[in-house]
């Protein structure tokens, strides 16, 4: 059975836009959801290599409708808009939906929280877009740092909060909801807490209130798929243990031993195979040595032992093991992994002395097998600013069967609106001082 949706022929499709697309997370579930998407922007070589090989191949599930103007190659959203803003406004079809999660690491809890992160100024860039595609609907993801102000250092008191200067901004001409969702309740086996922003042009007559509607839809779309809130890690990888399919040497990496895939044991898995019968790609394991191994394999003993599963050790137990970094953890078996990050090692599997793979944390994440991904696997030192690889990208993306869940719900309310001719003529909207940010 096809669990996707599917218009019937000759229907008018709802249109999406992608900014900061990363390896594409956020499309591929509005992509099954049922949206059209038409292009999206990315300026990581890495990522942009993934987003092209799932989005752009001729034998891609889904495809972009890639206008003939914009160049398929990475692309800085600062030189879109200046490049081709006549495209922008003359050349694109009215856009029904405009999607982004800017770059989250200046706002993530998880680091610094410079105020002064230069990724922190790409929201003035996406209400630049806004302004010259003046889309009927905006859905924004971050982390939840970013509704916590920065104080700056040189004027403690002076506060800065862009989650509200943002929602200020949309509030001119849009109608905007916020809500804080964890991804574990649209059934992707990770909890994983996401600020979410919806927006509405007020020129639309049809009112809603999504994220309670999505409360409602959200029963049916996980009983639809047979799938359950809180799904655990198990649920998500014990088809790719070990112990349960060996290893061979990796197709992709000389001297790396990768999993020798066999079946699906959950219907968890069986949903990420999505009909697919090649093993999945990018089971590439870590090479560690011996002393290493051993090391694991007493972490996870100990944390089975002291039921502290799922969380950080304790500092007396880092300093036996000669730890020094606070956010190892090992998986609770039973229970939704962490957060992903992007570092591989913060991450040890539940049973096996071994840190996961990237297809295992893609898994957690909820990508379909077929997804594949591309670029270096790592990557370190200086280049960790310059480069997404493959870890990064699974971990920066929205998990695609929450953002299915969560443009299903529009879809139904933007149809809703088109059937009804619920639009009123759009008006002008100058967004250009609704942000008090620098570029």
């Amino acid at each position: 059975m096809d669990l996707h949706r599917n218009h019937p022929h000759g229907k008018k499709h709802c249109t999406f836009i992608d900014l900061f697309a990363g390896c594409g997370g956020l499309s591929l579930g509005l992509f099954r959801a049922g949206w059209n998407g038409l292009f999206g922007i990315e300026k990581d070589s890495f990522a942009f290599e993934t987003l092209a090989t799932n989005f752009l191949q001729k034998e891609s599930r889904y495809k972009f409708d890639w206008p003939n103007w914009l160049p398929k190659t990475p692309l800085n959203l600062s030189d879109v808009l200046s490049t081709y803003q006549v495209e922008f406004t003359k050349k694109l079809p009215q856009l029904d939906l405009l999607v982004g999660g800017p770059p989250c690491q200046g706002f993530s809890s998880a680091g610094r929280r410079d105020p002064h992160d230069p990724r922190n100024q790409l929201l003035s860039l996406y209400l630049e877009a806004v302004h010259l595609l003046q889309p009927k609907f905006i859905l924004i993801e971050n982390v939840k740092g970013m509704t916590i102000g920065f104080a700056e250092k040189e004027n403690p008191s002076a506060v800065i909060n862009y989650s509200k200067q943002l929602i200020e901004a949309l509030s001119n001409h849009y109608t905007v909801w916020t809500a804080m969702l964890n991804s574990s309740d649209f059934g992707v086996p990770q909890s994983r807490r996401r600020f979410i922003i919806i927006a509405q042009d007020k020129n639309i007559a049809a009112k809603w209130d999504p994220f309670k509607h999505l409360e409602e839809k959200l029963p049916t779309f996980l009983r639809v798929r047979s799938l359950h809130d809180k799904m655990t890690s198990r649920s998500a990888l014990s088809d790719l243990e070990i112990t349960r399919n060996g290893t061979i040497p990796s197709h992709e990496t000389p001297r790396f031993q990768e999993i020798c895939y066999i079946a699906p044991l959950t219907h968890y898995q069986l949903q990420m195979r999505d009909g697919m019968i090649t093993p999945p790609s990018c089971t590439r394991l870590a090479r560690h040595c011996e002393k290493i191994e051993n090391r694991f394999a007493e972490i996870i003993e100990l944390c089975h032992q002291d039921g502290h599963l799922n969380t950080s050790l304790r500092k007396n137990d880092r300093e036996r093991f000669g730890l020094l970094k606070k956010a190892i953890r090992v998986l609770d078996p039973d229970q939704p992994a962490p957060t992903i990050t992007s570092m591989p090692d913060d991450l040890l599997h539940y049973s096996e002395p071994r840190t996961l793979t990237v297809r295992e944390n893609a898994r957690l994440q909820s990508f379909p097998d077929w997804f594949d991904f591309k670029g270096k696997y790592t990557t370190g030192g200086h280049l960790r600013r310059k480069e997404v690889p493959r870890f990064t990208q699974v971990a920066n993306a929205v998990p695609p069967l929450m953002a299915e869940a969560i443009g299903e719900m529009i879809l139904e309310h933007a149809e809703l609106c088109r059937d009804k001719e619920a639009y009123a003529p759009a008006e002008e909207r100058d967004f250009n001082n609704s942000l008090n940010t620098s570029r």
